[in-house]
């Protein structure tokens, strides 16, 4: 069984992708054996009315993949009104985390909102999820150059609240050495391995993260399924190590707490 912590539904803005239609999606995990899988919107990068945006998911989470798909809201600090939506997702929703796109919608981790934010994911005991980046920055279009996010202030917001779960997501490309270690320091911190590159990869991501802080990620549709699925073959976890990756990890922090 695996548990897929990164998957977007709906439409990337600048192009179409295999499987964006949420049940071609859905199809696509069942038939790779993705037994439950967190999933955001891409609406949630650009559009503003984000209640909506959150609508939305949920209501194609329901239809399309109800015994799959668990929705995680997008949240915008940025916009008057957001403490509305993390309660909306929370008490509405019954959602179990939110996810956040800094970059895409121009705040920093040190913004004062942000550690209001992370106060109000505390309090409900929601986890918190921050995309690094959506795309190579190689590939970006000419109009939208959009900055990795900045985590230097994580340690610090995260130390305010020792029980706040929170997950990096495509962030494996760009955190590597210091940077890495001082976030992993954390034990409440994960990472996924959607962007993480090179033969042997999750072996060597080991040597630096403890294997109960990595997660699996496919960050399904704009990447292949297969991408993080390889991943596991080309590294020589064993049976236990690969369950708690694959399933258990993300399991026990985010449905198993948030009970």
């Amino acid at each position: 069984m695996i548990f897929d912590v990164n998957v977007y539904l709906s439409r990337w803005p600048f192009r179409r992708l295999p499987h964006d239609e949420t049940n071609q999606l859905v199809r696509k995990l069942k038939q790779n054996q993705i037994q439950q899988a967190f999933a955001g919107s891409f609406d949630g990068l650009l559009h503003k009315d984000i209640r909506t945006v959150n609508q939305r998911l949920v209501a194609d989470c329901k239809t399309n993949g109800s015994d799959l798909l668990i929705p995680v809201g997008t949240i915008n600090p940025r916009l008057p009104g957001w403490e509305d939506d993390v309660i909306a997702c929370h008490e509405e929703w019954k959602m179990p985390g939110v996810r956040l796109h800094p970059n895409y919608h121009e705040y920093q981790l040190s913004d004062p909102a942000v550690k209001k934010l992370f106060a109000m994911a505390a309090e409900r005991k929601l986890f918190v999820q921050i995309a690094m980046r959506m795309e190579d920055d190689r590939t970006h279009h000419p109009l939208m150059r959009i900055p990795d996010v900045n985590f230097e202030p994580l340690p610090d917001l995260m130390k305010q609240h020792d029980q706040l779960q929170v997950t990096i997501l495509n962030g494996m490309k760009s955190l590597r050495g210091a940077n890495l270690t001082r976030l992993t320091e954390n034990p409440n911190l994960t990472i996924e391995i959607a962007m993480l590159e090179g033969v042997g990869g999750i072996e060597k991501l080991m040597k630096q993260v403890p294997y109960q802080q990595i997660l699996f990620g496919s960050y399904l549709p704009f990447f292949y399924l297969e991408s993080s699925l390889n991943k596991l073959k080309e590294s020589d976890l064993g049976m236990e190590i690969e369950t708690q990756i694959t399933w258990e990890n993300a399991r026990a922090r985010f449905l198993n707490a948030s009970r």
